[in-house]
């Protein structure tokens, strides 16, 4: 964007002119550290430039200097060479790590774009009231920096923007957001991905049954859900990372429909686990099995390929790697959200740099701010529990760690 035009588009909005001097920016591949870059170029080396807000106290020099700050920060990211430019050195990636994190209900204030009474209901009060929330949950998610998060009931890709820059803004973190409107329309909800470099998300796309499927009754659409393929690198080479995040319908009595969707998920990623694929499933099962292995006919289960005579089209439940106390993933100890991967990101290849799972956790620490809350408060009274207090989701992250070598 030009200057102009950001110039423009900040003042059209009501905001001053953003001092962007230690903001990161992404240029082939590297990220700029031009806020040292500008100050040592205006000669403030000693000036603490951050990004600017109304409530942000800017000392005067930098204040007499913004809009130079901004001008050659501008320049300096689009126009010069590289070999001008002081970049911060990137060791080669080691780790590649995914999250899965149910947010609750992550909807702003705004309600002019929701449709159902639901989905109004359930937005955030006021302004202040998803700020707070917003920003709690950036830093939560930055205290663990995982390569990609998949969340579940979030509003929009609207509102992981609004996340992924108060991630940048406090935490210095650059995630990129990607999401799909959804076909739930009662309650409006998305799933969606942040994700940081070194990953690429490649592309993201919905499945969907044929007339076929539809008339066999075997199948039930994943009204939530979303494929993203990644590219990672792993030595002098890509690996290629295929998730599916899901949704699946809740409740004990939708067991048989949550069978169906289990059923049309693996049908859609048998093939590429039977091929040796990189593939994880991974989400907010609603799932009621708690023991320590699959079930045959269960929704985990038929998700984990067990309904098919074939081995190969078979996932791991990582969660089964966890003592059994250390499992749950909710506020009322059930095990909802899961990770399930295929053998090769469990096998390591010692031909070749690859993805080889390392760990898994669940993490309640970061969902849970004081005292975990009463369950009967959570849900009918949410906002009335105080900001120090309140729980930020009735779901635990769940997260998973490979290791490239």
């Amino acid at each position: 964007m030009k200057a102009a035009s950001l110039n423009a588009a900040f003042r059209g909005a009501g905001h001053p002119i953003p001092c962007l001097a230690s903001f990161p920016f992404q240029r082939r591949g590297v990220l700029l550290d031009t806020g040292q870059i500008v100050c040592d170029a205006l000669g403030f080396r000693k000036c603490r430039v951050r990004l600017g807000h109304d409530s942000d106290p800017l000392s005067p020099d930098v204040s007499a200097v913004r809009c130079s700050v901004l001008l050659i920060s501008l320049v300096l990211t689009a126009c010069l060479p590289d070999r001008w430019i002081r970049i911060q050195a990137q060791e080669p990636p080691t780790e590649f790590s995914v999250m899965s994190w149910n947010l609750e209900w992550f909807f702003d204030e705004y309600q002019g774009d929701n449709h159902s009474a639901l989905a109004k209901e359930k937005s955030s009060p006021s302004r202040d009231d998803w700020n707070g929330r917003r920003d709690a949950v950036a830093s939560a998610i930055a205290s663990r920096s995982p390569t990609v998060v998949a969340v579940q009931e979030v509003e929009s890709r609207r509102v992981l923007w609004y996340l992924t820059r108060a991630i940048a803004r406090h935490h210095r973190q650059a995630y990129r957001e990607f999401a799909m409107e959804s076909e739930d329309h009662y309650t409006e909800q998305d799933v969606g991905f942040l994700v940081r470099d070194p990953a690429d998300l490649l592309s993201i796309s919905h499945q969907k049954q044929t007339r076929a499927m539809r008339r066999s009754q075997t199948f039930f659409d994943l009204s939530k859900h979303l494929f993203g393929v990644f590219s990672v690198p792993a030595g002098d080479r890509q690996e290629r990372v295929t998730i599916l995040n899901v949704h699946m319908r809740s409740r004990p009595e939708a067991a048989s429909i949550r069978q169906r969707q289990a059923r049309l998920a693996h049908h859609w990623i048998a093939d590429a686990i039977a091929a040796g694929g990189n593939v994880i499933v991974l989400g907010d099962f609603n799932t009621e099995e708690t023991g320590d292995e699959p079930r045959p006919g269960t929704d985990l289960g038929i998700l984990c390929g067990m309904e098919t005579d074939a081995i190969d089209d078979d996932l791991v439940d990582l969660t089964r790697q966890l003592p059994a106390a250390e499992r749950s993933t909710h506020l009322l100890g059930k095990h909802f959200d899961r990770i399930l991967v295929s053998q090769s990101l469990l096998d390591d290849d010692p031909a070749a740099p690859d993805l080889v799972f390392e760990s898994v956790s669940v993490l309640p620490a970061l969902a849970i701010r004081a005292e975990r809350d009463d369950p009967l408060r959570h849900w009918e009274h949410f906002w009335e529990i105080p900001d120090e207090e309140r729980d930020l989701s009735d779901h635990y992250p769940v997260l998973a760690s490979f290791r490239i070598r």
